[in-house]
């Protein structure tokens, strides 16, 4: 498992929740979570992200919808269509909005189920950093900081470790910066994610 695996995360409830349709909100029911030990004037950060699930065979759609159903809380539907890029598979996609620390809950419950293909995001608050999970059945999980634009963020202390260990004739610091980077995740993600451009989108909201 590579730099800084999320399937140990506790999870971490989302808040008020309603789906809605593609660019149109229609809340079909509203679930106050998470909330019943605040102190007076006390607010949780609200954040945003997406859910991209590139490829999980037919049999384990619903089983990817109970773990992200039970990582939040309340019942979660995907809308499923065919992945073109591999036959007899099923690709999602989801925006979501809710605590901090939502989106490591999330690809946690996916990385449970496995056999799909997938990432997670969570932006950035104003006291957090932004979060890119990625996952695949070959490579396992892959985690790291993100920027405003989504570009993933390598902390100094983890470049001067990258460089001081090929000084010492360890890894080579190219090879060390992909992995920081996830390279070989982008590498087997990319062809399911240009398959897929163009397909609808659906709101996941929790607002606090």
């Amino acid at each position: 498992m590579a730099d800084g695996a999320s399937a140990g995360d506790t999870p971490v409830p989302l808040v008020l929740l309603w789906q809605v349709g593609h660019n149109e909100a229609s809340p079909e029911g509203l679930r106050l979570l998470g909330k019943a030990h605040l102190s007076e004037g006390e607010q949780m950060d609200i954040t945003r992200g997406v859910i991209l699930i590139h490829s999980a065979p037919a049999a384990l759609c619903p089983h990817l919808e109970w773990a992200v159903s039970a990582a939040t809380g309340s019942v979660i539907r995907f809308d499923w269509t065919p992945q073109p890029a591999e036959p007899r598979t099923m690709r999602a996609e989801h925006l979501w909005s809710g605590d901090v620390g939502s989106g490591a809950a999330i690809a946690s419950a996916l990385a449970g189920c496995q056999r799909a293909r997938f990432e997670v995001t969570e932006d950035a608050t104003r006291t957090t950093e932004g979060q890119r999970w990625a996952y695949t059945p070959r490579l396992g999980v892959f985690s790291a900081a993100t920027g405003p634009t989504g570009d993933i963020m390598v902390h100094e202390n983890r470049l001067k470790r990258a460089i001081t260990a090929e000084a010492l004739g360890g890894k080579p610091l190219a090879e060390a910066l992909q992995e920081l980077l996830g390279t070989r995740w982008d590498d087997e993600l990319e062809v399911f994610r240009h398959a897929c451009e163009g397909t609808p989108v659906r709101w996941l909201h929790a607002v606090g």
